[in-house]
């Protein structure tokens, strides 16, 4: 009886078990897959923390890295790595900040990092591994970076006062077209190693003393002064008025560097890129163009190499 106390003339439905769902609520629950690894999630904030310690544990393999944006002159650079920071602070490199990340696995390199850092009254800052990633432009910096300031370039005539201050004959590198900061590094340690007084670079289209040049460099540019030009033809026509050879080198020389006369003169030693070599007009420049005697089976020698023999030439006969 309705409440109404009308019959719907309709016989009532008897309860019983609803009708099943064909397992397409079991399907349903089974998911579409095993759950993916967090790092494999595009929304993963510690991706790039996750891809650097797989590149650290390679061996330093990374990612060819985007095309570097030019510095302004003001900005500071940053050396990253365990050796190279504490290689730089023992050299007396000036720097403004140690950043060491949080929670480092210490060892006598960090060590010994803070505790020179700390008597030269260098700020020690704790960094995030993602920010030491962005200031060190994502090289391998193993939990430890140094801030340097901009280099203070000197002027062309500078590096033959130096020698002259010292009582020896002037010896120079000039680079032409070495945009490679780590080749400008391993040029100024050979430099430093075998006497030369001082590198000098042009303004434009080279590498400038950055990070990565101290990087390479071990320390060496500290001991070392830079100067840089406008014009880098104009500079080595001042040292010729000076009284000062100027030797190129260059795979297509016809005189080997160690045949050339002219050694223990006062000498500008001009390295140009592994690729294009001296160009026009700096050869036009050089007293002589010189080239390094080798096998067939090499086309030629990377920048720093090849410094490194020239200026192992000139010391050489330097010391007749």
């Amino acid at each position: 009886m309705a409440a109404g106390g009308r019959s719907s003339g309709r016989p009532a439905k008897k309860k019983g078990p609803s009708k099943g769902a064909g397992g397409q609520g079991r399907r349903g629950l089974e998911g579409r897959g095993a759950t993916p690894p967090a790092e494999m999630r595009h929304w993963y904030k510690d991706k790039a923390r996750t891809e650097r310690i797989a590149r650290e544990e390679r061996g330093g393999q990374r990612r060819p890295a985007a095309p570097r944006q030019r510095r302004s002159d003001d900005a500071p650079e940053y050396i990253g790595g365990r050796n190279p920071v504490l290689e730089a602070l023992l050299a007396g490199v000036p720097a403004n900040a140690l950043y060491v990340a949080q929670r480092i696995d210490n060892d006598d390199r960090v060590r010994n990092a803070i505790k020179i850092a700390t008597e030269r009254g260098i700020a020690l800052l704790e960094a995030t591994r993602d920010k030491l990633d962005r200031l060190t432009e994502q090289s391998v910096h193993q939990g430890i970076a140094l801030q340097i300031p901009p280099y203070d370039y000197a002027h062309p005539s500078e590096l033959v006062e130096i020698a002259h201050d010292a009582a020896e004959v002037p010896l120079i590198v000039a680079l032409d077209g070495v945009t490679d900061p780590r080749n400008l590094g391993a040029i100024a340690r050979s430099a430093t190693a075998f006497g030369a007084h001082g590198l000098m670079i042009p303004s434009r289209r080279s590498a400038g003393v950055t990070g990565g040049a101290w990087k390479t460099s071990a320390g060496t540019l500290a001991n070392l002064r830079v100067a840089r030009s406008a014009n880098l033809t104009a500079a080595l026509r001042e040292y010729r008025d000076a009284g000062l050879f100027v030797i190129g080198l260059d795979g297509e020389g016809r005189t080997d560097i160690g045949d050339v006369g002219l050694l223990s003169e006062p000498l500008v030693i001009v390295v140009g890129s592994e690729g294009k070599g001296l160009s026009r007009l700096v050869r036009e420049h050089c007293d002589v163009v010189a080239r390094i005697p080798m096998s067939t089976a090499a086309e030629s020698l990377n920048a720093g190499v090849a410094a490194g023999v020239a200026l192992y030439e000139v010391a050489r006969h330097r010391r007749r």
